[in-house]
């Protein structure tokens, strides 16, 4: 099977990073003097909030709590999101990058994800979150598994021809977003009194379309090499 020519990029090509409020949110933030180092750790707070939240989501029985985790895990989601754009252009467009930018830029996504996507395993079946991780097919650390999986292989692939593979479908702004899908779907249903299974739906998605994203990008790199475009 071929596989799509796209480009291999050293930086995530980001629609968003052409916004008017991203660049004066930067400005904001290059002039406070948080470092772009810090804006990355920050990401990872924001995802143990977004964990927090789904297993207070799985532990709620009232309408009123589990709307309000469900909400909390959705704006800790993009707090996360805005916290990766910014450290970037804090860096980058705010001049204000390190030696040790690239280690910070990469090591706390990775914990940010495994803390969402396990958070979302444990959450959406209506059933108690804490009862949960003993019981259920642990799919969010299948999902947080493949999640890093992906950045191995853009990491690795990097390494070996000095450009990252960003291509999907399921790279870390899909997931993110197909998780976020799958929160507000669990909202509806819940206010619609009928089985919630947004969350199964998403991390579904993820775990297929992740393995899905690493053979491609495999299959890439292994073309790469073959033709010689490796580093000297």
């Amino acid at each position: 099977m071929s596989v799509p020519e796209e480009p291999l990029a050293s930086r995530r090509v980001l629609k968003s990073r052409d916004t008017r409020w991203a660049h004066a949110l930067a400005g904001t933030l290059a002039r406070s003097g948080l470092t772009p180092n810090a804006i990355s750790v920050l990401s990872v707070v924001f995802a143990g909030g977004a964990m927090a939240c789904f297993l207070v989501a799985g532990d709620q029985t009232g309408t009123a709590g589990i709307l309000a985790a469900w909400l909390g895990a959705l704006v800790c989601i993009q707090l996360r999101l805005v916290c990766n754009l910014m450290d970037g252009m804090v860096a980058v467009e705010g001049g204000q990058g390190s030696p040790i930018g690239a280690v910070y830029n990469d090591a706390p996504d990775r914990v940010a994800d495994v803390l969402i996507l396990v958070g979302a395993g444990y959450s959406g079946a209506g059933e108690p979150g804490v009862v949960k991780l003993f019981e259920v097919i642990p799919l969010g650390w299948c999902c947080a598994v493949v999640a890093v999986w992906t950045a191995y292989v853009r990491v690795l692939g990097a390494s070996l021809t000095g450009k990252h593979d960003y291509r999907g479908p399921m790279a870390k702004q899909h997931r993110m977003a197909v998780v976020c899908g799958g929160v507000l779907i669990e909202m509806i249903q819940h206010l619609m009194g009928r089985e919630r299974v947004g969350i199964l739906i998403a991390l579904t998605l993820i775990f297929f379309g992740g393995l899905w994203t690493c053979w491609r990008r495999m299959a890439v790199l292994a073309k790469e090499l073959r033709a010689g475009r490796g580093k000297p």
